[in-house]
């Protein structure tokens, strides 16, 4: 030590190689630590790590073969902003899984098992801006509010997986939605989904690989691009009318007819009623008048 109280620079090198060794012993085992990082790529990992220095902001735990991610042990890396968890085994079961990192920023979930994803799933990422849930064959169905608290999400991903419909609310109320992918789907363009076509023409977000977003059914409309056929669709929709829409139009139409017989029946029992009193008041008038005479 210096008279100025200063460390001297071997005393700075023993300070700095106490910190990394102390970093390499919070290291996880199989995977390679840096500052703030945690990177695990592919070592085969069945079950999440353990030991993670609690201040990484970087998680990498990509190639693996991890099933599930306990929500406390996540909770416990409140400065996370960074998460890689594409290629592994993750499932349907990640509601409330995130509540812990909040300030979580970037989110690969891609090449994973999910089925489905709730407003729970992701609602406490507020700070979320890039999502990747892409190539996930099983995932079915998003809840049309399930980004409604990831108002500064700028990149979703959801190619390649199993969805058939997407409802316009989802997606059309992020302010901050600039990137969108959504290619090789298997789109139901019908008349329901003509909404969201529309307003992939009118909105200003990139969609990537548009050659590559097209219908699958229906067969007339297979393979077809989208937008391009919003044309289409706008005239079978409003020429051709479903099942539901005749027998809707048979109701309405019974209705009228029987409100028109209704209203002319009891126009004519009116009718009737007034001219039996006109009758009978002609005859009082008559009776009165041959008795006075």
């Amino acid at each position: 030590m210096s008279p100025s109280g200063r460390p001297q620079p071997l005393s700075l090198m023993f300070l700095l190689g106490m910190g990394m060794a102390s970093q390499r012993i919070n290291c996880p085992s199989r995977c390679s630590c840096q500052y703030l990082e945690v990177n695990c790529t592919g070592q085969q990992l069945q079950e999440f790590p353990t030991a993670i220095p609690l201040d990484t902001r970087q998680l990498i735990l990509a190639a693996n073969n991890v099933s599930y991610l306990p929500a406390v042990e996540l909770s416990f890396l409140a400065d996370l902003v960074y998460l890689d968890c594409r290629k592994n085994l993750l499932g349907d079961d990640l509601d409330f899984t995130f509540i812990g990192v909040a300030k979580l920023v970037y989110l690969d979930l891609s090449f994973n098992n999910l089925t489905q994803v709730t407003f729970s799933t992701f609602s406490h990422l507020l700070s979320l801006v890039v999502l990747k849930i892409s190539d996930n064959p099983n995932l079915v169905a998003i809840e049309k509010d399930a980004f409604a608290n990831n108002t500064w999400l700028r990149h979703l991903d959801v190619s390649r997986t199993g969805l058939t419909f997407l409802d316009t609310s989802t997606v059309q109320d992020l302010p901050n939605l600039r990137f969108l992918g959504l290619s090789d789907n298997l789109w139901h363009c019908n008349c329901s989904f003509l909404d969201f076509i529309t307003w992939m023409t009118e909105s200003n977000v990139h969609f990537p690989d548009a050659d590559n977003i097209t219908c699958y059914t229906p067969e007339g409309l297979r393979a077809l691009k989208m937008p391009a056929v919003e044309a289409q669709l706008h005239f079978s929709c409003l020429t051709q009318l479903d099942k539901q829409d005749y027998i809707f139009l048979c109701l309405v139409g019974f209705c009228i007819f029987f409100a028109g017989t209704m209203a002319a029946w009891l126009a004519g029992v009116c009718a009737v009623i007034y001219e039996v009193h006109t009758s009978k008041g002609e005859e009082e008038e008559e009776e009165e008048e041959e008795d006075t005479a």
